[in-house]
């Protein structure tokens, strides 16, 4: 087993630990989820090129002979990037003291202004920085203002 071979696992094990932490760990901290909302996906080219240039490496490592293990991990860190990507769905949970933005708690005393943009997008100016919230349906944006101003 190479460098390449033990930086794929390490990468493999870091996107998958990232992909359950999403999915798991902010629905069961901070109490009961009052809203779900589903957002849209940020950069699905992004994850296209990324998948495309594993493509690339799969085949070059496929004409070079090179070991099955590193054609498998890279296989797998394909894949692990299309269900990140494409597959996963982001939410924004609303918990009562404030809510998760992916892995991120963020409070309601943080929160010092919002505004709705043209577009349909949510933002939040928190203290330091602005969140931009794009929601899958544009109807939950006022479950999410009746949300918000209870927890306020």
């Amino acid at each position: 087993m190479g460098l390449t071979d033990i930086i794929l696992i390490v990468l493999i094990a870091l996107m998958l630990g990232w992909a359950l932490w999403v999915e798991i760990v902010p629905e069961r901290r901070r109490g009961r989820t009052q809203l779900k909302v589903p957002l849209l996906r940020r950069s699905p080219v992004d994850t296209a090129i990324f998948t495309a240039l594993l493509a690339i490496l799969v085949y070059n490592n496929l004409v070079n002979h090179g070991t099955l293990l590193t054609t498998w991990l890279l296989c797998g860190t394909a894949l692990l990037a299309i269900y990140i990507g494409w597959l996963r769905t982001p939410w924004l949970r609303f918990k009562i003291g404030g809510f998760f933005y992916g892995p991120v708690w963020i409070s309601y005393q943080r929160i010092s202004g919002m505004n709705l943009s043209e577009d349909g997008v949510l933002v939040v100016q928190l203290k330091k920085q602005r969140l931009l919230i794009r929601v899958r349906n544009i109807d939950d944006l006022e479950a999410i203002y009746k949300i918000m101003l209870r927890g306020q």
